[in-house]
């Protein structure tokens, strides 16, 4: 009920004049740390903020795939396809070696990668499933892709020009490169109703690749769990199998024409729980755990940003 409240809450304020761009999971986790450092999480309260951050996370997710059809997917085309997959597998591998050479935490690391290469604060928190990175971590990542989320979303409408760049060329850049999906849609309608609807695209398609990278994440943790001799003896990372429900729900809206009225109510309703799991993230984010972690994962988030921003743009402008 308190990481439901705080969503709610967070669908309201968003409302207000300056916070529009801003979707309700960021503003959410902001509340939900506000309230745990200013008020503190009742400890009756701490069974359904972890049934929120797992349980209630698995289930959106898993609605999250009615936002995509394999029509969508085969809109962008082979050569849109390869940008996208090429442009987040070059980010997530350059943020994890960067974070490892710069001295960030290969949990953190990751989970700013994820965030960053596939879809903002959502990816963050599927990618935590495997990860299993302190509370600490998820607030900072998602910190990270909202702050350099938002400067593309307001930087990138101004390039097209400068870049000669077409509706469909800043709508593919745009999708394949921005943080969140909310940001994709601000920023690419800014140069026309086409861009818009390319860049939304784009970006969803790119957001089906959530799954891949998951199970992927998975593998690798059950892998070193398995040949570590110090944790042999203690549980295997647990494999993310809700993704396959993701992947089921986008075969679903592939197959069955779902009413528009539904379809709203549907994405509506998977955003609320996310930002409930979010919110309950910032239940558990103590922000003197925040501040130890120093300015490093800031510029790890500064540099993974600017890298999908120029990598992106010259695949888009090589092949787009």
């Amino acid at each position: 009920m308190l990481a439901a409240g705080i969503a709610a809450l967070a669908f309201v304020l968003r409302h207000l004049p300056g916070l529009s761009s801003f979707s309700p999971m960021i503003i959410a986790i902001v509340l939900g740390i506000a309230f745990h450092n200013l008020v503190g999480t009742p400890a009756s309260a701490r069974p359904g903020v972890a049934f929120s951050m797992r349980k209630v996370l698995r289930f959106a997710i898993i609605l999250l795939g009615l936002q995509l059809t394999a029509s969508q997917v085969a809109e962008v085309g082979a050569a849109g396809i390869a940008i996208i997959a090429a442009t987040l597998v070059a980010t997530f591998a350059f943020t994890v070696w960067l974070g490892r050479l710069i001295g960030v935490d290969q949990k953190l690391a990751e989970l700013i990668a994820a965030g960053t290469s596939i879809c903002g604060a959502s990816a963050v928190i599927a990618t935590n499933t495997v990860t299993k990175a302190p509370d600490e971590d998820v607030a900072y990542a998602v910190a990270c892709v909202t702050v350099f989320g938002s400067i593309a979303m307001f930087a990138y409408p101004l390039l097209p020009g400068l870049l000669q760049l077409g509706p469909h060329a800043y709508g593919l850049w745009a999708g394949s490169s921005i943080h969140e999906i909310a940001q994709v849609v601000a920023a690419s309608f800014q140069d026309g109703q086409q861009a818009g609807e390319f860049g939304t695209v784009a970006k969803l398609t790119r957001v089906m690749m959530l799954a891949p990278v998951v199970i992927a994440l998975g593998l690798a943790a059950r892998q070193r769990a398995s040949s570590s001799r110090a944790t042999r003896s203690s549980t295997a990372a647990p494999m993310p199998w809700f993704v396959l429900g993701f992947v089921a729900m986008v075969g679903i809206n592939s197959l069955v024409d779902i009413p528009a009225e539904a379809k709203a109510w549907v994405v509506t309703s998977t955003t609320f729980l996310l930002a409930m799991a979010l919110a309950a993230m910032g239940l558990e984010t103590d922000i003197r755990k925040l501040r130890a972690k120093g300015l490093r994962p800031l510029l790890l988030g500064l540099a993974a940003f600017l890298f999908i921003a120029t990598f992106s743009l010259m695949l888009v402008k090589l092949l787009g």
